[in-house]
């Protein structure tokens, strides 16, 4: 696959609109909401607005798509109730999806609020093997930032739910949260070194997307807040290293960037379009 780089796009309106945005932006992928991610709520993605979701896709070659989920799924909950939520709300999604033609359902695994690491990596794992996932769909679960008692931060806890989910699961790395969980990419050998450990603990196979985001906070506080690319703490160099890391060539990028500074989303596809040139 050649180089990808894309944004988060809006449905508002309809699904479809969230294609036309990404073009306005000059992206080439994507990342949607099937609805709100603040409030449980189910896809509503009506069959017309669905095929032409599709048709655009396929005409402007825009794609692959991932269908993130909504932000209080907690797959890690020792909690019944939530975890019966997120496993409803997941299958959801992964069923949306299918209808979209969208290969990719991103998920963070959450916090394991007092179950313990091993407890909470059980609970994710098992939680997963609950869902019916159709054929060309596969969830990609999101490496964190690792605040609080939230799972994800380290690469072994991805590993571990791979290994223990008798699901066919792959990776999503965000590259704010893994500088955030103490990963420097703000060098190029820190990017070497990062992505090489990565391929032991995970396995390069297993990585089929990257947000692409800077940020605001230093290299291990677990802090969470995107900045443009090149302008935070990763900085040009450690983007730069990013985007033109061999093994990272047919790894679709999304941006998930603020906007603010007179910059949106269209200024940061240029950017990472310009450093990955270079």
């Amino acid at each position: 696959m050649s180089f990808r780089v894309g944004a988060h796009t809006s449905i508002a309106g309809g699904v479809y609109n969230a294609v036309e945005e990404q073009l306005e932006y000059g992206g080439t992928c994507g990342q949607i909401f099937s609805h709100s991610p603040q409030v449980w709520q189910d896809p509503n993605v009506g069959d017309d607005e669905a095929e032409q979701f599709r048709e655009l896709s396929e005409e402007h070659d825009v794609g692959p798509w991932v269908i993130h989920s909504s932000y209080l799924v907690n797959l890690c909950t020792p909690k019944n109730d939530l975890r019966e939520k997120s496993i409803d709300a997941m299958q959801k999604e992964v069923e949306a999806a299918d209808k979209l033609g969208v290969e990719y359902v991103n998920v963070h695994l959450g916090a394991h609020t007092g179950a313990g690491v091993e407890g909470g990596l059980d609970n994710a794992a098992s939680a997963l093997d609950e869902l019916d996932i159709p054929d060309g769909v596969t969830v990609l679960i999101e490496s964190d930032a690792g605040s609080g008692t939230k799972l994800g931060g380290d690469f072994e806890h991805l590993a571990e739910v791979l290994a223990r989910s008798e699901q066919d699961l792959d990776v999503c790395l965000d590259t704010a949260h893994m500088f955030a969980a103490g990963y420097d990419l703000s060098t190029p050998e820190g990017v070497e070194d990062t992505i090489a450990e990565f391929d032991d603990v995970v396995g390069l196979e297993h990585l089929q997307c990257i947000h692409l985001n800077d940020s605001k906070h230093e290299c291990g506080t677990n802090k969470d807040e995107h900045a443009h690319v090149g302008e935070g703490l990763i900085g040009e160099d450690g983007m730069r290293a990013i985007l033109t890391h061999e093994d990272l060539h047919d790894v679709p990028f999304v941006l998930e960037t603020p906007t603010e500074d007179g910059k949106s989303f269209a200024w940061n596809v240029e950017r990472a379009t310009e450093l990955a040139d270079e």
